[in-house]
């Protein structure tokens, strides 16, 4: 599932080739992909690209707003019109050849035809979906009202109140749950709780205010990073440029690098499994001690 770094790299992607295009016409080729009336977006200029956690929202000049979400295999895929050059093509989302293939496919399931090209919406499992919404009542939709705040828009004391809700769950598990704080995924998660030094499994109550200071501060510095390189898994998502996200190879410092020493200490990164979800820690810098809340 793409991470709220990569929904921001599609974000400002589409927005670099899309922005006040028209759509002229929409093209729902599976009904549970699009959900709400098509009318409403057919003739209408996209004014906006906005961002809620993990869902892009597109904005229309008629108040009507397009909520998409890719989940696990959903793809947005641009096409200028009559043109071949990678420079005027767009791709991000889950990694397939359908980035590179011609379209629609097989995984092809909503189209959008503008004045400057075709938009898709591809998304092999059928989990993601586009949902047409009124602007003003995107705040009150089921999905975003769920949604914490995220690490730049959240205090320590916010924080630290989310966190003491679930005093009893490993603090891997608790920072995945988007109601905590919004945006974390796998990757980020271990990247923060490295740049914090707390060890996946500890009780999230067991977390001192100064580690969690530590880990709100890691979380904004691992997604930032992130973000300015264009999103994290660099045979997935294509920035608008052509060239792809390096985060993992530049940035990560225990993600994916099972096997490598630590840059920090020198032991050698190991993954283990943490609410079962794969877990890339340094087993020197990252004890399992439970310490005395303070």
């Amino acid at each position: 599932m793409p991470e709220l770094p990569e929904v921001e790299t599609i974000r400002r992607g589409l927005e670099s080739f899309i922005k006040n295009a028209k759509i002229t016409k929409v093209e729902v080729l599976c009904g549970k992909s699009f959900i709400g009336p098509k009318e409403l977006v057919e003739g209408q200029k996209i004014k906006a690209f906005r961002r809620k956690g993990k869902a892009l929202l597109l904005d229309l000049e008629n108040g009507i707003t397009m909520m998409v979400h890719l989940r696990m295999t959903g793809q947005l895929i641009f096409r200028k019109t009559g043109s071949k050059s990678t420079n005027d093509s767009f791709a991000g989302g889950h990694p397939t050849d359908s980035f590179l293939n011609e379209l629609p496919d097989n995984q092809t399931r909503v189209i959008f035809e503008l004045e400057n090209g075709k938009l898709y919406f591809n998304d092999q499992r059928k989990f993601g979906f586009i949902k047409v919404l009124e602007t003003l009542e995107v705040e009150n939709d089921k999905f975003i009202k769920s949604l914490a705040k995220e690490p730049w828009e959240m205090s320590e004391k916010e924080f630290e109140e989310n966190l003491m809700r679930h005093k009893s769950a490993p603090i891997k598990a608790t920072i995945l749950d988007q109601k905590v704080i919004a945006g974390l995924g796998n990757i980020y998660a271990d990247e923060a709780l490295f740049y914090a030094k707390i060890h996946p499994k500890r009780k999230t109550g067991s977390l001192t205010k100064a580690e969690i200071r530590k880990l709100l501060e890691g979380a904004k510095s691992v997604m930032e990073a992130s973000i300015n390189s264009g999103g994290s898994t660099m045979k997935t998502y294509v920035k608008a440029d052509g060239t792809k996200g390096d985060y993992l190879r530049l940035f990560a410092k225990v993600f994916r690098r099972e096997g490598e020493p630590c840059e920090k200490c020198g032991a050698e990164i190991i993954k283990i499994r943490v609410a079962g979800r794969g877990t890339h820690i340094c087993p020197n810098c990252q004890k399992l001690v439970e310490k005395e809340r303070k």
